[in-house]
């Protein structure tokens, strides 16, 4: 683990655009509960977390179709919530960064670290609103 004064200011890049926190699994527990449409970040230390997808993320969340709710778990350092997050979505291979898209209780689209690695922090974003914009959007 990391001290926590070196995470804290990328903690603060989600937290500053609205994510919440989720530090413990009863927290993720809840979290997942609500049946709102939401966005989980499992955020990471790595280069590309900071450099494509919290800077996508970002761009994202202005996006006029967005979720109603928006968390974050660390991996690494939230140990606990990590895994019962990745525990809600099983059959995805973990992957730190990366996005689960949720509706209705359950994870209907994904963004993997494959899918932020080596891309722009707008190709992020632009994959993460056409995610917003097929699953949120009215019709």
């Amino acid at each position: 683990m990391y001290p926590e004064e070196l995470i804290q200011p990328m903690r603060q890049e989600l937290t500053s655009i609205g994510a919440e926190e989720l530090k413990t699994a009863a927290a993720v527990d809840s979290w997942v509960q609500d049946k709102r449409s939401g966005v989980l970040v499992i955020n990471s230390v790595c280069g590309c977390a900071a450099g494509m997808a919290r800077p996508g993320i970002g761009l994202a969340m202005r996006h006029a179709v967005k979720p109603e709710r928006f968390a974050t778990v660390f991996a690494g350092q939230d140990k606990d919530a990590t895994s019962r997050a990745r525990g809600h979505f099983a059959h995805i291979p973990p992957s730190s960064p990366s996005v689960a898209v949720w509706k209705d209780g359950t994870v209907v689209d994904f963004l993997p670290r494959g899918k932020i690695e080596g891309r722009s922090a707008q190709d992020v974003a632009r994959d993460l609103m056409a995610m917003f914009d097929k699953h949120f959007a009215a019709k």
